[in-house]
């Protein structure tokens, strides 16, 4: 029993001291503990008159658990405040990072709708801009169309180039140019023919033009009589406009054509005439190659001699006859040799011969070109 009792007392007081260890107020029931326990050493010793030590004892026990117990309450509820203090720190934290989240997602939000609301702005603008462009493109192309059938012009598109002098159109019509005469390059080729050819390949395949008719439609070979214009006069009597946008003017101008009158398509001739006379002053294109140029023209001596014949007009010699007579060919007057067909005339002269040689007879001139027996 000794040894059952010791270690149970052994075990509690160990106990005790832990408690103790844990919380310093507990130790006091370990000493009530204890001195119940010496008195009852005492008693069991020496018989001292002290039978309630065991009540001691027991008292020591409890209180030590009952002071450990009410100083962690203590404990607890002093540090209580703590953890709420720094609960609320953390929920504050966290309610600050939450709502400069939220303002920041607010802020992109913002962005993004006005980004939006700019995007959407350019665009309604760009297309307001679209759509006042192509009104006014729409009124231009009014306006041009009225300005075209008021001079009673015809859009066409370039197609072809045949020589400096003659083109087709897309859709296969042959057009020779009116008032102007360029070398030829085609079935025969004089000085300055491949120049004028690539000029005009150059200037107008594949372009939109405007033709315009003075009074023949057609010349003997089916090839429409045109002014073409590369773009719509305001007045296609002014000197200007004329020099600017009409292509026969300018092949003139720069020395590719010679200008060469047939009646009665002569709306234009005084002006061709003098753009003529400039590019000779100049020695532009073919003029730099003589003085009479280098095909048949207004401008060559032999035309001026026999202007007289031309009706009120200062004639040329050209290829575009619109009557299917030049007004001016030159006269076989005074001639000095004379040839029975042109296969004799070739004998002597194998490339034939224009009007103003002694050989040239008009009969001969099947083509009336003013230029008899070319080959």
């Amino acid at each position: 029993m000794k040894v059952i009792r010791g270690t149970i007392i052994t075990i509690v007081i160990v106990f005790m001291l832990l408690l103790g260890i844990a919380v310093p107020a507990a130790l006091i029931g370990l000493a009530v503990f204890l001195i119940g326990l010496y008195l009852n050493n005492q008693y069991r010793k020496y018989k001292i008159n002290f039978k309630r030590s065991g009540w001691i004892m027991a008292a020591g026990f409890v209180l030590s658990i009952f002071l450990a117990t009410a100083d962690s309450d203590a404990t607890e509820t002093i540090n209580e405040p703590e953890k709420e203090e720094i609960v609320t720190d953390q929920d504050e934290a966290d309610k600050k990072a939450e709502e400069e989240k939220f303002a920041e997602e607010k802020a992109k939000e913002e962005e993004a709708k006005k980004q939006a609301e700019e995007q959407a702005k350019l665009e309604a603008e760009q297309e307001e801009k679209q759509k006042q462009e192509e009104a006014e493109k729409q009124k231009q192309e009014q306006d041009q169309n009225k300005a075209a059938e008021s001079l009673g012009l015809e859009l066409v598109t370039v197609g072809r180039v045949v020589d400096g002098d003659t083109i087709e159109t897309s859709d296969g019509r042959k057009v020779r140019l009116i008032g102007v005469n360029t070398p030829e390059s085609t079935t025969r080729v004089e000085e300055y023919g491949k120049e004028a050819s690539q000029y005009t390949t150059s200037e107008l395949t594949g372009k939109k033009i405007w033709m315009q008719k003075d009074v023949s439609d057609t010349d003997r070979y089916g090839r429409l009589l045109r002014i073409i214009w590369v773009d719509i006069p305001t007045d296609d009597m002014d000197e200007n406009e004329i020099r600017g946008k009409m292509f026969n003017a300018q092949l003139v101008l720069n020395g590719y054509a010679e200008p060469s009158t047939y009646n009665p398509d002569v709306k234009y001739s005084e002006y061709f005439r003098k753009f003529g006379r400039e590019a000779r002053e100049a020695n532009k294109g073919l003029w730099a190659l003589g003085d009479e140029g280098t095909t048949k023209g207004d401008l060559d001596s032999a035309a001026a001699s026999s202007s007289s014949s031309s009706s009120g007009i200062a004639g040329g010699s050209g290829s575009n006859d619109s009557s299917g007579t030049a007004s001016n060919s030159a006269s076989a007057e005074g001639s000095t040799e004379s040839y029975q067909n042109c296969t004799e005339l070739r004998k002597v002269y194998p490339n034939g011969v224009p009007s103003t040689h002694p050989a040239y007879e008009s009969k001969h001139d099947r083509d009336k070109d003013n230029y008899a027996c070319e080959r």
